[in-house]
């Protein structure tokens, strides 16, 4: 998130993430986020604004839907010693998406935990996330770094 984003408190910033404009135009929503930052739950009604050629949800709709809450989780929960980036991501449509598409991003406690034990000796480590099944998997290769000194991507 950029330094001016850090200015606002984690609460207007998980309200307003709805009106981003390619989440409001998608119709996605995020619905609920745990006090922690560790939860977050999105859906994406089908609508004429997300649907494609076939009448089924737009995959880069779905993608969008599920981009950024692993990162998120991550980066609120690491805190700003460690640098997240998402290097990567991999959907795989398991049926088409014909209603109301949910999806929930959990990274628990205890696992956050350990990635920050990891990174205290790797100084620097990927990660992969998968989100909880429902009509589409999306898995995020996530790098993580302990900011030091000698610091290279």
């Amino acid at each position: 998130m950029t330094k001016w984003n850090n200015l606002l408190p984690k609460s207007w910033r998980a309200k307003h993430i709805n009106f981003y404009a390619p989440y409001l135009g998608a119709g996605i929503r995020l619905k609920d986020v745990d006090k922690y930052y560790r939860k977050f739950e999105v859906e994406m009604p089908l609508t004429s604004w997300n649907k494609n050629i076939k009448g089924v949800h737009f995959g880069g709709s779905l993608y969008s839907m599920c981009d950024p809450f692993f990162m998120w989780i991550l980066m609120e929960n690491l805190g700003k010693d460690y640098i997240v980036w998402d290097k990567a991501a991999q959907i795989q449509f398991l049926k088409p998406g014909t209603g109301t598409v949910h999806a929930t991003f959990e990274i628990e406690e205890e696992i956050i935990g350990s990635i920050r034990s990891e990174l205290e000796v790797l100084i620097k480590k990927d990660y992969v996330f998968s989100t909880k099944d429902y009509t589409n998997i999306l898995d995020n290769l996530f790098s993580l770094f302990k900011i030091n000194n000698d610091f290279d991507i």
